[in-house]
């Protein structure tokens, strides 16, 4: 009698189910850069995140994680998230944590 056979003994009711690989999580090739800008913007200040490689669903994900934390406005345009104000440090750690490389661009 095997293993299998005597754990159905055990466990009359369990149905053997096959098991899948869970789907590898997108790996960021190049570091998201985290640049701050006024141009354009009638002087108001915003901090901007580009070059995401992911779906646009995981970049609204992304930018709704550092809206709430900072608890702050912003939205996703063309593969890039705009924050308003100069949170580039702030967001730098949070995107840390989250597992994406950054580099800060300007002052």
């Amino acid at each position: 009698m095997d293993l299998r056979d005597q754990l159905k003994n055990l466990f009359p009711e369990h149905e053997e189910q096959d098991f899948e690989m869970p789907e590898e999580k997108f790996v960021q090739k190049e570091p998201l850069i985290c640049k701050f800008e006024k141009k354009g913007r009638h002087g108001k200040p915003v901090t901007l995140i580009e070059g995401f490689e992911g779906s646009e669903a995981d970049l609204k994900i992304i930018s709704k994680k550092i809206k709430i934390k900072l608890g702050i406005g912003g939205s996703e345009k063309d593969g890039t998230i705009i924050i308003q104000g100069d949170n580039r440090d702030k967001i730098m750690v949070m995107l840390k944590e989250m597992g994406y490389k950054t580099k800060r661009v300007g002052g």
